[in-house]
């Protein structure tokens, strides 16, 4: 076996192995500060039987994902070229980062006792300030660049300084629909698995270490959590949790220079959030002009749309899977 796989295999079996063991340990300790879901009354009333069910389960995993990629830096650094990895690490702390944002929303859900924590308005403001961050720093390190490249083209598209706002609202965006996505047990879960398969195939493909890393975090966090997760979930990830797995998906794209690749993978993302606005905007359009509200979907974001439709929460996590799966596939051939 090679090095390139034997650091890939070490760091996935790593973080799977301590994220089931973190949630192994952390289910009870958030039980036991009561730590539980509420289930919205305008949300499906199937979910009811689901309140109380432990949430901020993400904790569990980001720190299984810290850890195991802190030991990679510290080796690397013992070794040689800890500079070639800035992007690597700029990118785990732009997904923390976002993860942080998830933790209070979640903290301030459990102090007000319902299932609202940081106002939208409150939550969109941090995000694209962190994701401006992200793109100032990365920009100013040498590791961003303004053209994008497009598919059976050999010129990359070169948007100049517009590339930057553009970018903050791709980071912002993605992240949003990634927490959308966590609506139902195991579904961005399995989602971000698929992505993360995408992602080794592609790192493995391009011997690229630093995306092999980030795959191995996302196999190994989505694969461990699952085991708690999948229906009936014995945890959900909280907004901790799927803020910082929709950070990761989209921010390796910028850190590869793919941008393009990153909007086809995270397709299922943008869909949910896509649904949720579109939902909102037919309903307040409708109103207006005819003084009742007209729903797009039976119910937003679109997982609830097929659950109001008769699926299992089994099926639908199956078939957006494979959907993914359709995703990844056309995302290889743009590459």
């Amino acid at each position: 076996m090679d090095p390139f796989t034997i650091v890939f295999t070490v760091a996935a079996l790593s973080v799977f192995l301590l994220t089931v063991l973190a949630e192994y340990k952390l289910i009870p300790v958030l039980r036991s500060h009561k730590a539980g879901q509420r289930i919205l009354d305008i949300g499906p009333r199937w979910h009811k039987s689901k309140e109380g069910t432990p949430t901020m389960g993400g904790i569990g995993f980001i720190l299984a994902a810290m850890l195991v990629m802190g030991a990679f830096f510290v080796w690397q650094a013992a070794v040689g070229s800890p500079a070639d990895y800035i992007p690597l690490a700029l990118t785990l702390a732009y997904a923390v980062a976002n993860g942080a944002i998830g933790f209070v929303d979640d903290y301030c859900k459990l102090i007000k006792k319902q299932n609202e924590g940081l106002t939208w308005k409150q939550k969109l403001f941090l995000q694209l300030f962190i994701a401006a961050a992200y793109v100032c720093v990365m920009a100013y390190t040498g590791n961003m660049d303004t053209a994008v490249a497009l598919p059976f083209r050999d010129t990359p598209l070169e948007l100049g300084w517009f590339y930057y706002p553009l970018a903050v609202l791709v980071l912002a965006g993605v992240v949003n629909g990634g927490n959308i996505t966590d609506g139902i047990d195991g579904l961005a879960s399995a989602v971000t698995f698929v992505i993360g398969g995408f992602f080794a195939v592609w790192a493995f493909t391009t011997r690229d270490e630093q995306l092999s890393m980030v795959s191995a975090v996302l196999l190994g966090t989505t694969l461990g959590f699952l085991i708690y997760n999948f229906h009936p979930a014995k945890v959900f990830m909280g907004d901790t949790g799927s803020l910082f797995l929709g950070a990761l998906v989209i921010a390796t794209a910028f850190q590869t220079d793919a941008e393009l690749v990153g909007l086809i993978v995270a397709m299922v993302f943008i869909l949910e959030m896509l649904s949720s606005f579109l939902q909102t905007l037919v309903f307040k359009i409708t109103k207006k002009l005819t003084g009742e509200g007209k729903r797009l979907f039976r119910m937003a974001p679109l997982h609830h749309h097929f659950e109001k439709c008769g699926w299992s929460e089994t099926r639908v996590v199956a078939v957006f899977s494979l959907v993914e799966v359709l995703f990844c596939i056309i995302a290889w051939l743009v590459l």
